[in-house]
């Protein structure tokens, strides 16, 4: 079977640092979605009521779905998708922040790397 015949999975890692200006904001979207889901089991729902109300990054997690980044995107499904979230100690100005040293040059594929002048 050749690679056009059969599906290709890529794995998309994403990355992001967030800043929480206005936690009351965040804590308050994540309960109303928390009450507007209406397949969560009752003991579900509130242990994810005072998990929200006692972090910023479990709000965020209930907010945040990786299938909207690519929900829009045409010809493809999502196989699997797993995410997480923790409060971080930021330092813009750390090496350690600098994204650009731990990837290494960026990759590309065949047609990019071939293209005709």
């Amino acid at each position: 079977m050749s690679t056009s015949e059969s599906s290709q999975y890529v794995r998309l890692r994403v990355d992001l640092v967030l800043e929480i200006p206005e936690p009351e904001a965040l804590t308050g979207a994540a309960l109303e979605r928390i009450a507007a889901d209406e397949f969560m089991p009752d003991e579900e729902r509130s242990h994810a009521e005072a998990a929200v109300r006692e972090d910023e990054a479990e709000a965020l997690a209930y907010l945040v779905d990786p299938f909207d980044l690519i929900a829009e995107v045409p010809g493809v499904e999502l196989a699997q998708a797993s995410w997480s979230t923790e409060p971080v100690e930021y330092d813009p100005d750390s090496m350690e922040w600098d994204t650009g040293e731990e990837d290494g040059p960026l990759e590309h594929d065949d047609a990019d790397t071939h293209r005709e002048p």
